[in-house]
């Protein structure tokens, strides 16, 4: 995905408990033919959780037939994007040659490293057919020894990764370790990711150990402490409290976060880094042509942004 800031919306909403540490109510950003993103990160208070640095919601939309999403060639450094469907399909496509169709449980981990570019449309199939399109995009910023790594892509079909289900709880564990299950997906820091699906009455715990965490409410709405909160919010947490979640309706979330980063990082369009200098240096290395070209996908791309 390519991203710009966005002003954030006035919040309103109240802490629940003393482990609630911030309520992120995404902003909402058109892509042009109807698609839209709710974008929970960065935020002005927050710009990361663990080494979540960005986070979007892509739909629900309703894609007629013929249409699609169309995100054309664009560049990255410095981070992994981290795709993962629960409707839809995506193509995925990049400069190293790597083309595949991403569908819905499958994780698609994409590290961008010293640089890579890519595109992400919408199958010709699915095209053709219509139908919706319902996801989240994240992207993971990479500690400052592993920033220039070598660009790496890796794909992980819905049934490599560890499932856990009991009493109302189906939970998927995308990355790192939750419910008791660690997931294959390599990292070169320590972060988690899960999809969480409750049923109205069920409950789930957001375990204490890591140092950042959040839950991302997609769909529903859940209890803490006795508060409630429907989708689509971010709620980030304090560390050291076990966080125990009830849903008020059928609920889809995301359990996230991790270890922080030694700093902040710089992060101007689809750039991220912990020197600014590296970050005009990708500016110009994406505007004289220096990326490589993706293969199957050569003749559009986006161009950098003016401001």
């Amino acid at each position: 995905m390519s991203w710009m800031p966005d002003k954030d919306p006035v919040l309103g909403d109240k802490r629940s408990c003393d482990a609630l540490e911030l309520i992120i109510v995404p902003r909402v950003r058109d892509l042009g033919d109807g698609f839209s993103v709710r974008r929970a990160l960065p935020h002005s208070r927050r710009q990361m959780i663990g080494p979540f640095i960005f986070f979007d919601q892509m739909g629900p939309v309703q894609l007629m037939a013929g249409k699609g999403m169309d995100v054309r060639p664009h560049p990255h450094i410095g981070l992994a994007t981290v795709t993962y469907l629960f409707d839809g399909r995506v193509m995925h496509r990049d400069s190293e040659g790597n083309a595949l169709e991403i569908t819905p449980g499958a994780m698609n981990l994409m590290t961008a490293g010293r640089g890579i570019s890519h595109s992400e449309r919408t199958p010709m199939s699915a095209r053709e057919r219509g139908g919706e399109m319902f996801g989240i995009q994240s992207w993971i910023a990479l500690p400052q020894e592993h920033e220039e790594m070598a660009a790496l892509f890796e794909h992980f079909d819905a049934a490599t990764l560890p499932v856990v289900e009991d009493a109302g709880i189906h939970a998927r564990v995308i990355a790192g370790s939750a419910f008791g299950q660690k997931s294959p997906v390599g990292m070169v820091s320590e972060w988690f990711y899960a999809e969480v699906l409750l049923q109205a009455g069920a409950t789930a715990p957001l375990d204490a150990d890591h140092e950042e965490r959040a839950i991302y409410v997609a769909e529903g709405e859940i209890d803490i402490a006795g508060d409630k909160f429907a989708a689509p919010q971010l709620l980030v947490f304090r560390p050291g409290d076990r966080i125990t979640v009830t849903a008020t309706t059928p609920a889809r979330l995301m359990f996230l976060g991790g270890a922080a980063l030694e700093g902040p990082r710089y992060l101007w369009w689809n750039f991220v880094s912990s020197r600014k200098e590296r970050i005009e240096e990708a500016k110009e290395e994406w505007k004289s042509g220096r990326f490589a070209l993706i293969p199957g996908d050569e003749k559009e791309f986006i161009p950098l942004p003016e401001n």
